[in-house]
């Protein structure tokens, strides 16, 4: 063999296994998550004590809502007629847009209010109707990470903060579309029956404490990295789609015990999903009997892949399959489902007076 020959060798075997490492790599290893910078930290903390300061001012020397009955309200006149908030949480364009045009069109402007938080790296197209203006200050948000709590508790202080009259905080994904008419969720929510007898209104958010997956979750930062703020007994995983009261809603903005802890960077991202993990615990542990423990947000896990839900197709629609979503295990229908495909807009407006808002 020649000494070209050798070196040609040579530099073919040690250029192989690099070649191969850059090829595998983005596959093998675990994406980089994205950090939460101190100004960051700094900025949301302002937004939260601004919303906790409002909270105190509007609603001192009574008890928040919705514990009183409405003929005993003694809060600001716009409290007589309390919202929802629906809160868009995306990192892609709203191609269901034009479906939630549809569910809010029979809803008076004084019924809720619209939130939308998109990630600043996607190029978003401009939003019409009740969407326009309506996204909020943004930063990236990344899966396996806490820049979607930190998104989440952004959207409920920006809501918190703008209207007073918010009584309740709907998260919503950009693949969530609604079951129900706006006025069936309204009426849902504020059960006047409740309301009259002084009960008070719960929080719909899904706490689970059997998972299988529980201790690889909890000891994803680390094997017991938890401690001592949240004690494994403690632990609770669930959708990270939910609908708070404004009292839960506060009790988020103002935590920060507990999100020392969920910030930390992951060391397992297979087992690490902080926003299924951070919400269900903290309310959990501060206030469970005041929760349903079950979602309003219809999901099918039957055929998950890598750690998404089944997506729907535009063959799957059918007003069966609306009717088969809204059944739960609960006393009450699910509300929103998710995961749609954007090209299911179309045989979605074609069946939505006829059967989705048709309750």
């Amino acid at each position: 063999m020649t000494s070209a020959a050798f070196i040609t060798t040579v530099t073919l075997l040690i250029s192989l296994p690099i070649l191969l490492f850059f090829l595998l790599a983005p596959r093998l290893l675990p994406p980089r998550q994205i950090a939460i910078s101190l100004p960051d930290e700094l900025d949301d903390l302002s937004i939260f004590h601004k919303a906790i300061s409002m909270d105190a001012a509007n609603f001192s020397r009574t008890r928040p809502f919705p514990r009183l009955p409405v003929a005993k309200f003694r809060l600001s006149s716009a409290i007589r007629r309390p919202k929802i908030a629906f809160m868009f949480l995306t990192n892609s364009p709203l191609h269901f847009a034009p479906l939630w045009e549809r569910f809010f069109s029979n809803a008076t402007p004084n019924h809720y209010n619209v939130y939308v938080h998109a990630d600043p790296s996607v190029r978003i197209p401009p939003l019409d109707g009740v969407f326009r203006g309506k996204i909020i200050p943004s930063r990236r948000t990344q899966r396996s990470s806490p820049t979607l709590i930190s998104a989440a508790r952004r959207l409920l202080a920006t809501a918190m903060l703008d209207d007073p009259a918010n009584a309740y905080f709907a998260l919503i994904s950009q693949h969530c579309i609604p079951l129900h008419s706006f006025s069936y969720f309204h009426n849902f929510l504020f059960d006047l029956s409740k309301l009259a007898r002084g009960l008070e209104l719960p929080s719909y958010i899904e706490i689970l404490d059997s998972e299988p997956t529980l201790p690889d979750r909890y000891n994803a930062r680390g094997e017991n990295v938890m401690v001592p703020e949240v004690q494994f007994n403690e632990f609770r995983v669930g959708s990270q789609f939910f609908v708070l009261t404004r009292k839960h809603a506060l009790m988020v903005i103002k935590d920060r015990k507990l999100w020392r802890k969920f910030k930390l960077p992951c060391l397992n991202v297979e087992s690490c999903y902080p926003e299924e993990h951070y919400f269900p615990t903290l309310l959990s542990m501060q206030d469970p009997k005041s929760c349903s423990h079950y979602t309003l947000t219809r999901v099918n896990w039957t055929d998950m892949v890598d750690g998404h839900p089944h997506t729907y197709h535009p063959p799957e629609v059918s007003p069966e399959l609306i009717y088969r979503l809204r059944e739960s295990n609960s006393s009450y229908s699910y509300m929103f489902a998710r995961k749609f495909s954007p090209d299911c807009l179309k045989p979605l407006m074609e069946i939505a007076d006829s059967v989705i808002f048709k309750d």
